[in-house]
């Protein structure tokens, strides 16, 4: 566990560091506020802090004010040798963990190291857990077009509007739905998604709007489609150029009236969603063939946001590479490496027609096959599978 001493009384931290790193912990100390804060600016991975209250110049529940700007997670034993119980209630509503009073007892100091890496470790698991449930990630990029992008999400989300979200294979444009919905009123709302593409054109229109016990051979109960699982929320109707053209006809009269009918059944049940849908088709092209309904093309495209390419934002694979060394040795808990310049430019170099999809499985690839470094014969060798 790493600990920070802050205490102006040097003998008070060279006792405190003994009697810590005896017991295996890894501990560095401070004489002052100043110094205390940019050490925990510096060591993102400090799991505790005892911070001596009355201090010259800044003061510790200063300390712990500013501390909570930098890693609002890091826990705060706070030592005060003029303790009262206002001073340790004050401390506990700023946000300190926990409060000693000096002369200090070795036992508390232990039980306080104890219950802090329980909490810390509680805090590490809640988030690897918030992070399974909530799979929202950050759309990583500074080019013009994903500058473009996060504006038009911003402006948009916020409205009731219906979005067409276009763009190819593993470009992003689920990511792109998830945020409409975290950033629109509809958040704490489920986000309910559905690949038309993945679901037999026989059995679509029963699972957008569900179905009534005896309506099919196999409808044994009764079945909430997802229209009805999206109440109050989002409904992401992904790869909707392959939707059927029966089911085109059913969620337009969605859009027109706000009501649905299961498979089966007679009665019209009201539905609040908004719907954004995504293509990696030309719609217009479709519409042309007779494939897809105009109509509804019109319905859903208020607002259409257009996902370009991996090759056609090429500036953004340095953040991205960064982005999913740290995301995957993360997750998989596996050495962080190190990549060159000259691999990024490498990577710059290839065409990635599988987009970030194909992007991400590369550097995990090379993340679990390089050593300590990602460099350009690395990017060579190993990004494209072998032939």
């Amino acid at each position: 566990m790493k600990i920070l001493v802050v205490d102006d009384e040097s003998s008070i931290c060279r006792a405190m560091k003994e009697i810590l790193e005896y017991e295996g912990h890894d501990v560095s100390s401070a004489e002052n506020g100043k110094q205390a804060l940019s050490i925990i600016n510096e060591n993102i991975n400090l799991d505790l802090v005892f911070c001596d209250i009355k201090m010259a110049g800044m003061d510790g529940i200063e300390v712990l004010e500013k501390s909570q700007e930098i890693n609002n997670d890091l826990p705060f034993v706070m030592i005060s040798g003029h303790a009262d119980i206002e001073t340790a209630v004050e401390c506990i509503k700023k946000g300190a963990y926990d409060f000693l009073e000096k002369p200090l007892d070795l036992n508390r100091i232990l039980i306080a190291v104890r219950n802090a890496t329980d909490k810390t470790t509680l805090l590490k698991e809640t988030k690897k857990l918030r992070k399974k449930i909530f799979k929202t990630s950050d759309i990583v990029g500074e080019s013009t077009a994903i500058r473009k992008i996060k504006e038009m999400i911003d402006r948009v989300a916020p409205t009731e509007a219906r979005v067409l979200i276009t763009g190819s294979n593993g470009t992003g444009k689920e990511l792109v739905a998830r945020w409409l919905h975290e950033k629109s009123s509809r958040a704490a709302a489920a986000f309910v998604e559905v690949n038309c593409a993945a679901i037999p054109s026989e059995l679509i229109e029963s699972e957008l709007f569900g179905h009534e016990k005896g309506s099919f051979t196999s409808a044994i109960k009764q079945h909430k489609g997802k229209f009805e699982q999206a109440e109050g929320g989002t409904i992401f109707l992904d790869e909707i150029g392959d939707m059927s053209l029966s089911a085109q006809a059913k969620v337009l009269r969605v859009l027109q009236e706000n009501k649905i009918s299961r498979v089966g059944g007679d009665k019209s049940i009201d539905v609040n969603v908004r719907i954004i849908a995504a293509t990696n088709k030309n719609l217009q092209e479709e519409i042309a063939n007779g494939n897809f309904r105009e109509d509804l093309y019109h319905r859903i495209s208020v607002i259409i946001i257009h996902v370009p390419p991996l090759r056609e934002r090429a500036e953004d694979i340095p953040q991205l590479a960064n982005h999913f060394i740290d995301l995957i040795c993360s997750e998989q808990n596996l050495h962080k490496p190190e990549i060159e310049k000259t691999a990024i430019t490498e990577l710059q170099k290839l065409t990635w027609t599988g987009n970030v999809r194909e992007f991400r499985n590369v550097i995990e690839r090379l993340i679990i096959l390089c050593n300590k470094k990602i460099t350009a014969s690395d990017v060579k060798l190993f990004a494209m599978p072998l032939t």
